[in-house]
């Protein structure tokens, strides 16, 4: 098959597999946790192949339809959209499979598996849509299925923190409604690079300002920036624990990063005012969020806060907009991605054993159960940034960024931030890991540990602890090249995509 016909499966797979769990799901309770596990192995699978592919061929390209653009809808895979997709359906893999335990307490848990479905169809379509309309509508189609996730455990809590989300989300979703609106009287098209070849020597026109505001605004939103970031910690406190899982590894950094980078750097064309703009929002969202998780005794508000001052890191490296820098941020979204899932499902599952969020309640988690104390512990030191774990190398390069673009105090916020980051995360997890082991055994008694739970966990501990290797020649390292390449020549994205489409 050629390479382009597959990009449509990335939709067509999770999608079908929502449809047939509704189906399926109501005959028989298994059929839910099979046909999703299946679909996203799927995913990963066709993702793994694309990412072959761009390295062979270059821009991938399927014209809906065989209609040709601007008419017509593109779906494009470079090399910048193949990396995110390689990891969000490699995450989205592992948590389906957590998921197939963690969600037996529920009833009707093939609702849960066809949202989840169509949660990951949303999430690829962002990543290959080429036109900013059904960009929008992939990113709607997500939004909904996790509005409908955050409140799946059917509490008052986990409703209210639905509703707070679904409403947050809305405002940021009208925002780039009416951005979009603009921007097509401007332009007359939806298409992202016909888009910016119109706009090419019009950046600086008041509209695009006015549009460049509204998509800061919502996309900020969708990405937990701080000041933007109000939704995430109930989302992610009251929420079954595989939902925060993918929300952190997966939705914040496609819905929100992956979509305000793919905008501001290839079809806007990135700023200085954009740019320092951003660095403002970074340097609020790594320390805020820092200050926030230091004082939280809720493990998963914890982690959510966490999830906020990194995602500064990870904004801070594309502002600042040097190769260097790039490489960084996407190296930090691969590490903070496999880190914090991993984080998230350890707190499920001692929440799932111990019947309690609050630290303080929670000790000796390494002696009883080793599985999730000691994974727990290498996500941990890899988000603290200590080495040889992921973490401490793609902070490393965003530091070294800094200074090497003359942002000293910029470097000193980071390096700042992470012993921050050690602080907390030592006030929480030594006494949860190493602590006396004795509060633990009532709590355990009769437990069994579940091998898809444990599973997950292990991958995800070993792909972090080893993640320095991506580093070296190989498929990972070649993507990262390639997508920093993408990200810094900027609108030269556009003459690629048009050249392709002939």
């Amino acid at each position: 098959m050629s390479p382009n016909l597959m990009i449509p499966y990335l939709v067509i797979v999770p999608l079908a597999a929502a449809f047939l769990i509704i189906i399926f799901g109501k005959m028989t309770r298994p059929a839910g946790a099979i046909i999703a596990s299946i679909a996203s192995a799927l995913s990963f699978t066709v993702s793994l192949m694309l990412s072959f592919s761009i390295v062979k061929y270059g821009v991938l390209i399927y014209k809906v339809g065989g209609w040709m653009p601007p008419a017509g809808i593109p779906m494009i895979v470079d090399s910048y959209s193949a990396l995110i997709l390689l990891i969000a359906n490699f995450i989205a893999a592992l948590v389906t499979l957590y998921s197939v335990n963690y969600v037996k307490i529920y009833t009707d848990t093939w609702k849960y598996f066809s949202l989840l479905m169509l949660m990951m169809a949303g999430v690829n379509g962002v990543a290959v849509s080429g036109d900013i309309f059904n960009m929008f509508v992939y990113l709607e189609i997500a939004s909904l299925a996790t509005y409908a996730l955050v409140a799946f455990g059917n509490e008052a809590e986990a409703l209210e923190a639905s509703f707070k989300y679904a409403v947050m989300s809305s405002v940021a979703s009208t925002f780039m409604l009416i951005g979009i609106a603009f921007l097509y009287n401007y332009t007359s098209t939806l298409n992202m690079a016909y888009i910016g070849k119109f706009i090419e020597g019009n950046r600086t026109a008041k509209i695009m300002s006015f549009v460049s505001v509204l998509f800061l605004a919502g996309f900020g939103l969708k990405a937990a920036l701080a000041p933007f970031h109000a939704w995430l910690p109930d989302a992610y406190t009251k929420s079954p624990a595989p939902i925060p899982a993918i929300s952190s590894g997966v939705l914040i950094k496609v819905l929100g990063v992956y979509a305000l980078t793919r905008l501001f750097f290839n079809v806007f064309g990135m700023t200085k005012p954009v740019s320092y703009i951003l660095i403002f929002f970074a340097v609020v969202s790594m320390l805020g969020g820092g200050i926030l998780a230091f004082g939280q005794s809720n493990i998963r508000r914890l982690l959510g806060y966490s999830s906020v001052s990194q995602i500064g890191y990870i904004i801070l490296g594309f502002a600042i907009g040097t190769p260097l820098a790039v490489m960084g941020s996407l190296f930090h979204i691969f590490n903070h991605s496999v880190a914090k899932s991993l984080l998230f499902m350890g707190a499920g599952s001692i929440e799932k054993t111990m019947r309690t969020q609050d630290i303080k309640k929670i000790s000796g988690v390494i002696s009883k159960m080793p599985v999730t104390g000691y994974t727990s512990l290498i996500g941990a030191l890899s988000i603290c940034g200590i080495p040889p774990f992921g973490g401490f190398w793609s902070k490393l390069i965003i530091i070294f960024a800094c200074i090497q673009a003359g942002y000293f105090g910029l470097a000193f916020i980071a390096a700042f931030v992470s012993i921050l980051t050690l602080a907390y995360y030592f006030k929480a997890y030594a006494p949860m890991l190493f602590g006396a082991k004795e509060s633990l055994s009532g709590a355990l008694k009769n437990n069994r540990r579940q091998f898809l739970t444990d599973m997950p966990m292990i991958i995800l501990a070993v792909v972090s602890a080893g993640s320095m290797l991506f580093l070296a020649p190989g498929i990972m390292n070649i993507l990262m090249r390639l997508a920093t390449v993408v990200i810094v020549n900027g609108t030269a994205y556009v003459s690629v995509i048009l050249g392709s489409l002939k």
